[in-house]
């Protein structure tokens, strides 16, 4: 396979036997094998052909008797069209990609989750779940780009978020904290819906810029 994409599928189960799809994420672009850029939904596919990525993802679940809130990953063939199974993570990606599922279901997944976990059924059907335009998350990570993604330390000397309609940071550290080499180094998740692909693209790149970090290198620049 010579030119493969990275395609998820979230999915939710519940305790009645209802699994269905929140749609597809791509998370094509990455650096050492770790994803730094996912968008929801994925581009450049057909309506017929996420269906039936979608499709296979909740018969992979129904197959098990899944609930609660899990991930299943494809390789996808971008020459001959065909996908292949990869993995299922049964959880929510709470650390990681759930924020661009959420922004364009309008869903919040970790409530979902606890209303599954006592027991009652999930509060939309398949022809419910929308796609409200378009989102990107961006990996923040104190790495140092020039020598080869390294983790680095620090002090975050200053620190400053952006804060606008459509854009929202997870981030679990603030001004003043400093990022130890004990812990993955990833700092935050910007995450921004648009219209529209292109009307998403230019808010990250208008997020990232204000995104300022100092006090140790991290990759916002190179994002």
């Amino acid at each position: 396979m010579t030119r493969p994409r990275h395609i998820e599928v979230q999915i939710f189960g519940d305790k009645h036997g209802n699994v269905l799809h929140l749609n597809e994420r791509d998370c094509s672009v990455q650096r050492r094998h770790q994803k730094i850029i996912e968008e929801a939904p994925a581009p450049n596919i057909s309506a017929e052909f996420r269906a039936h990525l979608g499709q296979a993802a909740v018969s992979a679940a129904k197959a098990v008797n899944y609930y609660n809130a899990g991930t299943v990953e494809f390789i996808v063939d971008t020459v001959s069209g065909q996908f292949y199974f990869m993995e299922m993570n049964t959880r929510l990606q709470v650390q990681v990609e759930h924020p661009v599922t959420e922004m364009i279901v309008g869903q919040d997944l970790v409530e979902d989750q606890k209303h599954v976990a006592n027991g009652d059924p999930l509060p939309l059907s398949q022809s419910q779940i929308p796609i409200l335009g378009h989102a990107f998350e961006a990996r923040i990570y104190a790495e140092n780009v020039p020598k080869g993604f390294l983790p680095a330390t620090g002090v975050l000397h200053h620190y400053h978020i952006p804060d606008s309609s459509g854009v929202r940071v997870d981030t679990g550290v603030r001004e003043g904290d400093t990022v130890s080499m004990h812990y993955d180094p990833m700092i935050a998740k910007l995450v921004v819906r648009g219209e529209n692909r292109a009307a998403a693209l230019v808010k990250l790149k208008d997020s990232l810029s204000n995104f300022q970090v100092a006090g140790l290198p991290t990759n916002v620049n190179f994002l």
